[in-house]
């Protein structure tokens, strides 16, 4: 039952910047611009059927690109613990694209072009459900060609020459250009971006199934508090209507769209595929703005979980962290740190152990007696672990955290492993973003690598740190449903 009010407007006429602005802009529904990139170069020097590989390879071959490996292939959930995200040079990516044309070419006989070439796009991804099963798992996820805010995490900025802004958008700041790149059919789960996007099909085609916001009761998002908040959890592949029973009625609401080498596709904010003012807010967002201001509480709420005074410093750190990972590189304030942390694991493993030797306690009581306290905390006073590392510069946590690798690996293996609460989590989390903002892309691989190589299972120790912060953002939220609505949320 697609009102009218949301139905996706076609246009074989370009409109102008004024006419974007004043009539399909205001009206937050999808439009469809036929043949709109038909002028770029990439439409023409990225095709694959002409050299468009070997083109991109001589181009930007030797940029480093981030690949996304998925368990699910050929579906790609928005969930991180559905994937890997790998750091690849793009000529080898662009080889897998290549062999894969090859094993392909006696089954391109038997399926139309259509189905079959390889898809490439500037943009924002959508749901792209093309025919068949993707033999494997790599997929080119957001790859930024631009990014105003973001320049140093640019990887294929030599792409952009290739690529123009479309007449009707002249009036309009790009916020970031990416490209999304599949050597074999895949699909995205359903989903949501709190912008408007425009998606350009430069080589080959794509479906795409939209829905409105206010068809949000019947696609099941993903919780506010969660790493895809933005997602559906209607798995696209395994849809259980005894799980999902309101899913039965979203065809209903869905309008699907094929595009072609040269369309671009309009997706307003809050529409769901597969202005920052409220004023004249129009009846079918209403869903999408209640989960904005829910989302933006629940922000602003953990936020004040988290207060506290700054970071000690005895100097403002540089962008390349410096010294060794011997204890005396570190600073007296690291140190002391470092030591508090020790004491702490130390005191709580004997803990564990006194509770354990106790005959007389229940068998629940016998379990670690920190546990259940140490996941019920959820505020920065109350944690001393979260504390020292909300006390910690992001480059002195990682000294210390490097330290602790050398001399003291088991002891990080515990602390990580039980210590952390979902305050310490998500404190843990922060630290580590900015630690990426004032690291270049080999410190940080290398960071990695050396910290979670001291875990048996390095993808426990994400799931720990992932709960974690789920776990605090949910508090958060249900601080702000009995805050703001009176509702008390179990």
């Amino acid at each position: 039952m697609v009102e009218e009010s949301t139905r996706i407007i076609k246009l074989d006429t370009i409109p102008s910047p004024e006419e974007f602005t004043s009539q399909i802009e205001p009206k937050n529904v999808p439009a469809v611009f036929h043949g709109c990139i038909n002028n770029w170069k990439a439409f023409s020097n990225w095709n694959p059927s002409t050299g468009g590989l070997d083109y991109l390879e001589e181009l930007a071959g030797s940029s480093t690109v981030e690949v996304m490996l998925s368990k699910s292939a050929p579906v790609f959930y928005g969930d991180i613990r559905n994937h890997e995200r790998v750091q690849l040079p793009f000529a080898a990516f662009i080889g897998y694209c290549k062999d894969f044309s090859l094993q392909n070419k006696v089954e391109d006989t038997i399926y139309s072009s259509e189905e079959k070439r390889l898809t490439e796009s500037s943009g924002t991804e959508q749901d792209s459900l093309l025919v068949g099963d993707a033999p494997c798992q790599i997929y080119l996820a957001q790859v930024p060609i631009m990014n105003i805010e973001k320049e140093e995490r640019v990887q294929l900025g030599g792409l952009i020459e290739d690529i123009q802004t479309p007449l009707f958008l002249k009036t309009k700041t790009l916020a970031s250009i990416n490209l999304w790149m599949n050597n074999a059919q895949s699909r995205s789960s359903t989903h949501y971006d709190p912008h408007h996007n425009l998606l350009c099909v430069v080589s080959g085609s794509k479906q795409v199934d939209l829905w409105p916001p206010s068809s949000s009761p019947f696609l099941y998002p993903m919780h506010l508090y969660g790493e895809a908040s933005n997602h559906s959890a209607v798995p696209i592949d395994k849809l259980d209507l005894s799980v999902h029973p309101r899913a039965k009625h979203s065809k209903k609401y869905s309008q699907r769209v094929i595009l072609h080498a040269g369309d671009a596709l309009f997706i307003p904010e809050g529409w769901f595929h597969q202005s920052e003012t409220m004023s004249g807010m129009l009846e079918h967002m209403d869903s999408y703005y209640l989960r904005r201001i829910l989302k933006r509480l629940t922000d602003k709420e953990m936020d004040q979980m988290l207060c506290k005074t700054s970071p000690c410093a005895s100097n403002k750190p540089s962008h390349e962290p410096s010294g060794g990972n011997m204890l005396h590189d570190l600073e007296p304030c690291t140190l002391r740190s470092l030591h508090e942390l020790v004491s702490l694991v130390h005191d709580h493993v004997n803990a564990a152990d006194l509770s354990n030797a106790a005959s007389s306690r229940s068998d629940t009581e016998k379990t670690n007696p920190k546990k259940n306290v140490i996941s019920e905390l959820y505020h920065l006073e109350d944690d001393p672990v979260a504390s020292i590392f909300w006390a910690l510069e992001p480059l002195n946590l990682q000294k210390m955290f490097l330290a602790m690798v050398h001399h003291f690996p088991r002891t990080l293996e515990a602390l990580i492993l039980h210590l952390v609460s979902p305050v310490g989590a998500e404190v843990l989390t922060r630290k580590f973003e900015e630690m990426d903002q004032l690291t270049n892309e080999e410190g940080r691989n290398e960071f990695y690598q050396t910290f979670y190589g001291v875990f048996d299972d390095q993808f426990a120790v994400m799931d720990i740190l992932l709960n974690g912060k789920e776990s605090f953002s949910c508090q958060a939220f249900k601080n702000v449903m009995d805050k703001f609505l009176g509702v008390k949320v179990q």
